[in-house]
C-alpha cells in the first residue's frame, strides 16, 4: 500500500460525523423524553457512514492509485480507515458522555427498567467501559462488511 493519509482523513472525516450525529441525536430528544425512540432511528447513522466510506475509497481510488483500484486495494484502505475509527473510538466516546450527552446512560437504563428490563443488566450494558467496547468492535466489524461491499462497487482496472 502507498501511504494511509486518506485513510486517516476519511477515518478523521467518520469519527467527526458520529460526533454530529450525537448532537442531532441529543437536539431531536432521541437521548431523553424521546429515548423509545433511539434503539430504532440511532441506525439512520448508516447513510452518511456508507458515504463516507463511498467517498473515501473513490479518493483512495483517483487520488491514490491513479484511477485503477482492485478490489483488495479498496478492501484493506476501508479496513484501515475502520482500525483508525476504532483507535478514535475512546476519544469519541468520552466526548459524546462527558459533554454532548451526559445523561444518556441514565436515562437509558431508566428506559429500560420501565420496559421490564433488569436495571443490574441494563447498570452493566449501558455504561462508559461498555460502550467503548462496543463502539470500538462495531466500528471495526461494520467498517470491514462496509469496505468489502462498497469496494466491490469502486474497484477499476
Amino acid at each position: 500500500m502507498k501511504t494511509i493519509k486518506t485513510e486517516i482523513k476519511w477515518g478523521i472525516i467518520f469519527t467527526l460525523t458520529a460526533l454530529l450525529w450525537m448532537v442531532l441525536e441529543k437536539a431531536l430528544g432521541w437521548h431523553d423524553e424521546q429515548i423509545a425512540k433511539h434503539a430504532i432511528y440511532t441506525n439512520l447513522f448508516a447513510i452518511p457512514a456508507i458515504l463516507i466510506f463511498v467517498f473515501a475509497l473513490k479518493e483512495k481510488r483517483d487520488k491514490d492509485y491513479n484511477g485503477h483500484m482492485t478490489w483488495v486495494q479498496g478492501f484493506v484502505a476501508g479496513v484501515v480507515i475502520s482500525l483508525f475509527v476504532a483507535l478514535l473510538t475512546p476519544l469519541s466516546q468520552y466526548l459524546t458522555h462527558s459533554f454532548i450527552t451526559p445523561d444518556y446512560f441514565s436515562n437509558a437504563i431508566e428506559h429500560a427498567v420501565s420496559q421490564g428490563q433488569d436495571r443490574g443488566q441494563m447498570e452493566a450494558y449501558f455504561n462508559l467501559n461498555s460502550y467503548l467496547f462496543q463502539s470500538a468492535l462495531g466500528a471495526v466489524i461494520m467498517g470491514v462488511v462496509t469496505s468489502a461491499i462498497v469496494a466491490l462497487f469502486l474497484k477499476k482496472k
